[in-house]
């Protein structure tokens, strides 16, 4: 259990004139989200020159006036300037759930612009930390091919072990944990309406084993629920994912107002 830098300052203390103070906090993949993962995620994208729609449903009848208008779903969508890409933020759409956490972005492409289904698909719930998500779209608007992979799986663990993480002892190729093992990313079965190009991903059956693709959780307890969750849907390239998993590995504290709850006791932290 790690400490705090500066015990005599509270993590939650009153509120301040003019909004809660902030704090510096690591690690990163414990620090969530800070209530701000849509924010921190559009800023990243608007930054990019993606375009946002969105999408609202609900009823409206004859003569209502617009603020009386039942709103039952909205979505908001972001797209990518060539189209091949998109990220969609689904948490007020009814989104289905990861880890028993409901699906808060949803980040798609696709090969080329003659066809609408996307060549894979990769997922985040709430309290995955938005610098991490923010890293990944960076990288994958980088790309010229963003369905085309470019290197192997074990990218992926050399971006986590670079920062201090831990090769599982059985599975060193296929997983790592951090030091305090609570959070943990591996290469293995992918959860079931994970979308993906792979066709295994609808036809395989109950004793089948399917397409493997990257997963990543903190646990903050053994036992406990999940802080939060992250799915990469078997197409996703390696680099992509490696872009994720060293910015959520990454050493670098990050600015928090709000920490979870449920880690907020293993968080080191300092005033802003």
């Amino acid at each position: 259990m790690e400490a705090p830098l500066y015990p005599d300052f509270p993590l939650a203390p009153s509120t301040p004139p003019g909004g809660q103070p902030a704090f510096w906090v690591g690690p990163r993949h414990l620090a969530g989200d800070d209530g701000r993962l849509y924010d921190t995620v559009a800023d990243t994208l608007a930054g990019l020159g993606w375009t946002s729609l969105t999408i609202v449903r609900g009823r409206h009848e004859p003569d209502e006036a617009p603020e009386d208008r039942q709103v039952l779903r909205s979505t908001v969508l972001h797209i990518s300037p060539d189209t091949l890409r998109w990220a969609q933020w689904s948490l007020a759409d009814e989104p289905f759930h990861l880890g028993d956490l409901p699906i808060a972005w949803q980040i798609s492409a696709r090969a080329e612009t003659s066809t609408p289904l996307a060549q894979w698909s990769a997922y985040f719930t709430p309290d995955v930390p938005g610098e991490a998500v923010a890293d990944f779209l960076v990288a994958l608007d980088a790309r010229d091919q963003p369905a085309v992979p470019l290197a192997g799986p074990e990218l992926v663990l050399d971006a986590v072990a670079a920062h201090g993480w831990l090769r599982d002892i059985d599975q060193p190729h296929v997983a790592a944990t951090d030091p305090t093992f609570t959070s943990h990313i591996s290469l293995g079965e992918v959860p079931p309406l994970i979308q993906d190009v792979d066709p295994r991903a609808l036809t395989t059956e109950a004793d089948e084993a399917g397409p493997v693709g990257w997963q990543a959780w903190a646990e903050p307890a053994l036992g406990a629920p999940c802080l939060w969750a992250a799915s990469f849907g078997s197409s996703v390239p390696h680099d992509l994912v490696a872009a994720f998993a060293a910015s959520l590995s990454s050493t670098a504290p990050v600015l928090r107002r709000v920490v979870p709850e449920a880690t907020r006791e293993r968080l080191l932290r300092a005033p802003a």
